[in-house]
């Protein structure tokens, strides 16, 4: 009998142990996973990821935006597009949909963000969203 529960213990104590393993690599891969994501401060000083404003999917540090910014190029304020990320432009990956922030409609594959890039003088420059081009749709521009 007493051969019995030391049989039981020992295999309750290996997969107790291959659980353990387990968990640890899982959390290991993520950690790691996270360290590869581009980050930055948000208003209130937390960490926070880099995501694309159309599909809010996090951006590794090798990834950049696909945009175009418009002339003049000696202006403290130009019209900038914003196409997606490589998640949804130019083809979105399967369950990643493109939403406008602005007024939350889908922008199809051939629409764009509108934006105002903001020069400034010391510091990072800064991007400011307008809306899409199903928000301006029917609308009248005024890209001064």
């Amino acid at each position: 009998m007493d051969l019995f529960f030391l049989f039981i213990g020992s295999i309750i104590l290996v997969l107790a142990l291959m659980l353990f393993l387990k968990f640890k690599y899982s959390l290991q891969k993520t950690v790691t996973k996270d360290k590869n994501l581009r980050t930055q401060k948000d208003e209130n000083g937390k960490i926070d990821f880099v995501r694309c404003p159309l599909c809010s999917t996090p951006l590794a540090k090798n990834e950049d935006m696909f945009s175009r910014i418009y002339r003049p190029m000696t202006t403290h304020d130009q019209r900038m597009t914003v196409h997606g990320c490589p998640h949804c432009y130019p083809r979105p990956e399967p369950g990643v949909k493109r939403n406008c922030p602005v007024c939350g409609k889908e922008v199809p594959l051939n629409g764009e963000l509108i934006a105002r890039l903001f020069n400034r003088t010391e510091g990072k420059k800064h991007v400011m969203i307008t809306g899409c081009s199903e928000c301006y749709k029917g609308r009248r521009r005024n890209d001064s």
